[in-house]
C-alpha cells in the first residue's frame, strides 16, 4: 500500500488565543498526506500555578487544542523536557484523547508511557515510538509505579586528549589543554528501546522512531547511539527534535535520520521569550509497500503574526548549503527539486 508520511518539527502551542492562526498557511499540506506526526513542545493545561523553573510550556486547553485539531496532526509525541509534572501531564493526555489526537511517549506509568502511538489511516498502518535523553531528573521519568516521560539516559565523560587533537592546538601535555567531551547511550535503557521497536515492527507498515534530545547544531555520539540502534531494531526513520534549528540528515543502511527537524510552529520560548527568525524543517516520505520510495523535506518558517509558511528554496540557500555540506559527510546527498530538497545516499 502506497502512502505519505509528514514529519514535523516542534509544536508549542503557548500562548495561542485564534486557533485558526498557527497553520492556516500549510493546514492544507498537512491534511493532503495520509499521516501526519508532530512533536509537541507543550501541555494542552494551565495549571493553578506555573514553574518556570520547570521550563514548563503551558497551552490553553480549548484554543491550543482547536489549534492542533484544525492542523491535520494525526498523532504527537510527548517525551520531552516541558511535558513535566504529574498532573500536567495527565490533563493534557485526556484533551489529546478528547481531540482524538494519538500520542505516545508519556503517561501514568512506564508501560503507557513506552506504548508507541499506531495510525491506521487509508490503508496505511504508521507506529511511532518515542524517547528523550533531555529530561529533568527530579520525578521526570516515567516508572512502573510512577506517571512521567519514557526516556533514554545519555551519559557524559570527559577525556584528556592522548595526542594532539586539531592542527594549531597544544599537545595535552600542556596544562589547561581543553578535555575531549565523549557522550554515549545508556545501555540498558537502549535494549529497551530496540525490544519496543521490534515488538512494534511486525503491527505495522512503517516504523518511526522519534527522539527528543541534543546540544548545539551536530550530532553526538549518544545521538548517533540511539539512531542506528531504532534502524537496526526495525525503525523505517529516526526523527530528531530538541534543538531549535536545522540539524544534518544521515542516511543508515539506507535509511533516513533527520537528526533535528527545528520548529514547526513556536512563537512563545523559554521564560515567555519570542522565538524570532528560526527555520525548521518539514520532512516527507513516501512508501510503497513497507520500503520507501522517496525521501525529501521542506524548509519552513514563522512569520511576525504566527503564521507557519513553507519557504521557498531559493530563498534559504545558505542554510541549504549549510544543511548540506554536514550532511554529505554522514552519508546523505540533499538534491534540490523545486521548493523541496531531496535526500539520497552520496556512498
Amino acid at each position: 500500500m502506497a502512502g505519505r508520511l509528514l514529519l514535523t518539527g516542534d509544536v508549542n502551542l503557548m500562548n495561542v488565543t485564534d486557533p485558526t492562526i498557527p497553520f492556516r498557511h500549510v493546514a492544507a499540506d498537512l491534511h493532503a498526506a495520509d499521516i501526519v506526526f508532530a512533536n509537541l513542545e507543550c501541555c494542552l493545561h494551565l495549571p493553578p500555578a506555573r514553574s518556570h523553573a520547570a521550563e514548563g510550556f503551558f497551552a490553553d486547553p480549548q484554543a491550543g487544542g482547536e489549534a492542533l485539531r484544525l492542523s491535520g496532526i494525526h498523532a504527537v509525541g510527548i517525551a520531552n523536557n516541558v511535558n513535566y509534572g504529574s498532573a500536567n501531564i495527565a490533563a493534557s493526555i485526556a484533551r489529546l484523547d478528547q481531540l482524538g489526537v494519538l500520542h505516545t511517549g508519556a503517561g501514568r506509568n512506564l508501560a503507557a508511557a513506552r506504548a508507541p502511538a499506531i495510525v491506521a489511516r487509508n490503508g496505511l498502518r504508521v507506529g511511532v515510538v518515542q524517547r528523550s535523553s533531555v529530561y529533568w531528573p527530579t520525578d521526570h521519568e516515567a516508572h512502573d509505579d510512577s506517571p512521567g516521560i519514557a526516556v533514554i539516559r545519555g551519559h557524559t565523560a570527559y577525556h584528556v586528549p592522548t595526542g594532539r587533537t586539531a592542527p594549531g592546538v597544544p599537545p595535552p601535555n600542556r596544562p589547561g589543554v581543553p578535555p575531549l567531551i565523549v557522550t554515549w547511550a545508556d545501555a540498558a535503557y537502549l535494549a529497551e528501546f530496540r525490544k519496543d521497536i521490534a515488538a512494534l515492527r511486525p503491527q505495522v507498515d512503517i516504523v518511526v522512531a522519534s527522539c527528543h534530545w541534543g546540544l548545539g547544531r551536530e550530532p553526538l555520539q549518544y545521538m548517533t547511539d540511539i539512531a542506528h540502534a531504532a534502524i537496526d531494531a526495525g525503525a523505517d526513520v529516526v526523527m530528531g527534535n530538541g534543538p531549535h534549528y536545522p540539524l544534518p540528515v544521515e542516511l543508515y543502511k539506507g535509511r533516513p535520520i533527520f537528526y533535528g527537524l527545528g520548529n514547526f510552529t513556536f512563537s512563545t520560548g523559554h521564560l515567555g521569550r519570542k522565538h524570532a527568525g528560526w527555520i525548521g524543517m518539514l520532512a516527507e516520505l513516501t512508501f510503497e509497500r513497507g520500503a520507501a520510495t522517496n525521501c525529501n523535506f521542506r524548509f519552513v518558517r514563522s512569520n511576525d503574526n504566527n503564521e507557519s509558511l513553507l519557504c521557498r528554496l531559493a530563498d534559504e540557500a545558505e542554510t541549504l548549503d549549510n544543511v548540506a555540506t554536514r550532511s554529505r559527510a554522514l552519508g546523505a546527498s540533499l538534491k534540490p527539486e523545486g521548493d523541496r530538497v531531496r535526500v539520497t545516499s552520496c556512498l
